[in-house]
């Protein structure tokens, strides 16, 4: 059975674009899945919080070692684990905050990214655990930053979001970019109508 994680990270409400666009998408694979098992987390309703020293203390534990004590720091970083482990696919819908994610989206990756869980060490090096995984992102930008923009290589956020679930050994990994939100209404329509163009054509493959 295909089975979807879809989580959403704007702080935004209904206003939020990435949000609106990650649902017709969603709609959109429901369609042509109507039996796919879907898991929804809206971290505007449900924040992540952020790593601790001692959550730190308890990933880097042996799981023989944990104390029960140890052991409640990771409770919702096991949880969040489970939950992306389990889905075949994910679409995270993220706008983009001064050049790269939102702040709650980066302590959602800072839970799952775990050792022994989604990646290991071998020699020294970093192994992603993760395989056979569709991860879709969907961003809202308020500029342009493709060549020859005056903003050209300041996206933050698709190189990061690309290597750390690499780095997880996921390999087949999509943007769909809704560019240049904030650059009057011409520029919002065409930004929008691209983004929605490239969902009709991936969902039908995804």
């Amino acid at each position: 059975m295909n089975s979807v994680l879809h989580l959403d990270s704007s702080p935004r409400g209904e206003r939020s674009r990435s949000r609106q666009l990650a649902s017709k998408f969603m709609a959109a694979w429901q369609d042509l899945h109507p039996d796919a098992m879907i898991t929804y987390r809206d971290l505007r309703q449900t924040p992540i919080p952020h790593i601790t020293e001692a959550w730190i203390e308890a990933d880097f534990t042996p799981p023989e070692a944990l104390t029960p004590e140890l052991r409640s720091h990771l409770k919702l970083s096991d949880e969040l684990v489970d939950e992306f482990l389990a889905a075949d696919r994910c679409l995270f819908s993220v706008p983009m905050y001064n050049f790269s994610v939102p702040s709650n989206f980066k302590a959602y990756i800072d839970q799952i990214v775990r050792v022994g869980r989604t990646f290991t060490f071998e020699n020294g090096q970093g192994k992603g655990l993760v395989s056979g995984k569709k991860v879709v992102f969907i961003t809202s930008r308020g500029v342009e930053y493709s060549s020859g923009s005056p903003y050209e290589g300041w996206d933050a956020q698709e190189p990061a979001l690309h290597n750390i679930f690499q780095f997880m050994g996921v390999t087949d990994i999509q943007f769909i970019h809704a560019n240049g939100l904030d650059m009057g209404d011409d520029a919002q329509k065409q930004g929008l109508d691209e983004a929605q163009s490239k969902i009709q054509k991936l969902v039908i493959d995804w």
